[in-house]
């Protein structure tokens, strides 16, 4: 049985064609983040505000965004856990679970929300799917207007796949962050003393 190989074309990009793609990039960031609910955004904070722990539950690159999310809540002094890792307890009333998917199809994502309501957990969905199962299982939704990654030629974005819906959910929890940073009123100086120490 003859197998095929797959082989990288040549790949040449130069410096002003990289110049053009950042641009690029920051420009669909700035519109697709600049039509966010804001509505919608006040109902994530509010329900971090409202969480006895946070938990996080996202797949491949969406779910690296909500690692890097979970570290500045930490920071913030909540206490947050990443689903999988091994010393994550489990979820319980009173708890929030914050999930991503373009799609809102992202099996293991929708198996952890299904997972969190069964608990009484309650749950904030980032998608670009707003009629997804991931979507109609949260209490909260924030709808990132981006391509969802197999949605190619769609018009919503010259990036590959997911790109920019991944790259909007790191500027919105951002947002979030710094929008609960500015509410508690303590210095990065004591923010930093939570940061990691064992690296």
């Amino acid at each position: 049985m003859e197998s095929t190989v797959l082989t990288a074309p040549a790949v040449e990009a130069t410096g002003e064609a990289i110049a053009g793609n950042i641009s690029l990039v920051l420009t669909e960031i700035a519109d697709t983040s600049g039509n966010i609910s804001p509505l919608q955004l006040d109902d994530a904070a509010a329900e971090l505000g409202r969480a006895s722990r946070v938990f996080v539950a996202g797949a491949g690159r969406s779910g690296l965004v909500l690692r890097m999310a979970a570290m500045r809540l930490m920071h913030l002094g909540l206490v947050v856990h990443v689903a999988g890792d091994t010393t994550t307890p489990a979820i319980r009333e009173g708890d929030l679970l914050l999930v991503a998917s373009g799609s809102g199809t992202t099996s293991g994502v929708v198996k952890a929300a299904e997972t969190a309501s069964k608990a009484q957990a309650r749950i904030v969905a980032f998608t670009a799917n707003p009629g997804s199962p991931l979507a109609g299982l949260a209490d909260a939704v924030v709808v990132l207007p981006a391509q969802q990654k197999t949605d190619h030629g769609s018009g919503v974005s010259r990036q590959y796949s997911g790109s920019l819906f991944e790259q909007v959910l790191f500027v919105a929890t951002e947002a979030l962050f710094h929008s609960l940073w500015d509410t508690a009123d303590v210095p990065a100086e004591q923010l930093w003393l939570r940061h990691a120490n064992l690296e």
